[in-house]
């Protein structure tokens, strides 16, 4: 498409000589837009989706994909019951599970809580907390006095591994003198590290018997909690489901899409605001790049007359100009490309500088739910926002392409 002669003259242009130079800073600050433009993008792109991922994943990690739960507040015969459910092609692991509030008291330390009571073996599928004890043992999870807490709890409470913790609900017994809270003390013999603030500081785990205990539901739990092979595609699983034990009236089933969606609706609908928002820099970044083309068309007037009467025909005219264009809309794409993705795969080595240089805690967790600053490249999408550029930079330098073809010789020579 473009021969040696279009290339040759080009870059010739594209080489600022004496005189020249302000046509080529416009140039170079068009380049630097349009590079500066498309790593925003990539780089608030990838936060965004490592943000929803990461979310994704610790919610749902400790959640469940879907859950069953009692009609009348707890359920009766739960073994046989999540027995059925494990039968269900897709299903992983069901969890029965006793979930409850308390005020979580230790010295001068009072904050609410909540209180989940689930098997060892439950515990142990429960990856998101199994996986990230940092002190204690899974094995002392026995009994009616252990209890594991989060990090954030056991920092601001003061707590360790054989730590006394108390659990107070204002559900208790009631007297002639009124209601009296249930009391009860735990020692401490786990510490996890949830990567989520709100679990680490509001989430405590005793075993399934001392809950049952505690909330005086013997034999009974409030809920079944299912992890799914393929969370994204949790709607068939529910129906199965929903089908298996449509004779038992005693529970409904609610997966994660049904309790969290208007959350993750809000990411999604917030990843494209910005998206949109951020495209109008690599859009104006554009314009800059058709003002220097039009100046440049202005400036060579003399030049694009010469050529056309040497024999140079109106299609190479512009094919000269175009490459001229495309060649900053290509080199800025280039460069906001590598700078995007060199910034997001060392993104969180990038924040602990900054914040050590300032001093200021730039992800503060108790805000932004999580404890580190996650990115995500997709690339589908990273080759979206470069063809986006692409396009814009090229569409770019059609009007001044053929404002220079159209140029006549004959007037651009009559005043030279």
């Amino acid at each position: 498409m473009f021969g040696p002669f279009e290339r040759a003259v080009a870059g010739r242009y594209l080489r600022a000589r004496k005189g020249e130079r302000f046509v080529s800073v416009i140039a170079i600050f068009s380049l630097v837009g349009i590079a500066l433009g498309v790593a925003t993008l990539i780089i608030v792109m990838s936060v965004m989706n490592g943000f929803k991922a990461d979310l994704m994943g610790r919610i749902l990690g400790l959640n469940g994909d879907l859950s069953l739960f009692g009609v009348a507040r707890t359920i009766g015969d739960y073994d046989d019951l999540a027995a059925t459910v494990r039968q269900v092609p897709g299903v992983v692991t069901a969890t029965p599970l006793i979930e409850g509030q308390a005020l979580l008291n230790s010295g001068s330390y009072n904050a609410g809580g909540m209180v989940r009571g689930m098997s060892m073996q439950g515990l142990r599928d429960l990856h998101e907390v199994s996986d990230s004890l940092v002190a204690g043992s899974l094995d002392k999870f026995v009994g009616n006095d252990a209890i594991i807490i989060g990090v954030t709890l056991a920092e601001r409470a003061g707590l360790s591994v054989g730590s006394k913790i108390t659990l107070i609900s204002p559900n208790g017994a009631a007297t002639p003198f009124g209601t009296m809270p249930r009391i009860r003390a735990y020692h401490v013999v786990g510490i996890f590290d949830a990567g989520m603030n709100d679990y680490n500081v509001g989430y405590v785990f005793l075993p399934l018997a001392a809950a049952q205990i505690y909330f005086e539901m013997p034999a009974q739990v409030t809920q079944i909690q299912v992890m799914t092979r393929d969370p994204t595609n949790v709607r068939p699983v529910r129906q199965a489901i929903e089908q298996a034990v449509v004779g038992d009236p005693r529970v409904r089933v609610l997966d994660w899409t049904q309790s969290n969606n208007a959350f993750f609706g809000a990411v999604q609908v917030e990843q494209n605001v910005l998206f949109l928002i951020l495209t109008l820099i690599v859009l104006v970044a554009a314009f800059n790049v058709i003002s220097s083309l039009i100046m440049m068309v202005k400036d060579k007037t003399g030049d694009i007359a010469v050529l056309r009467t040497i024999g140079a025909t109106r299609g190479a005219i512009m094919r000269i100009f175009l490459m001229c264009g495309a060649s900053v809309g290509v080199t800025g794409t280039a460069i906001g490309t590598a700078i995007g993705i060199v910034f997001c795969l060392n993104i969180e080595l990038i924040r602990q500088f900054l914040q050590s240089l300032t001093g200021t805690n730039l992800f503060n967790p108790e805000i932004y739910y999580l404890e580190r600053l996650p990115a995500k490249l997709v690339w589908p999408q990273v080759f979206e926002v470069i063809g986006m550029a692409l396009v814009l930079s090229l569409l770019a330098t059609l009007y001044p392409s053929w404002r220079a073809a159209r140029t006549d010789p004959v007037e651009a020579l009559r005043h030279e």
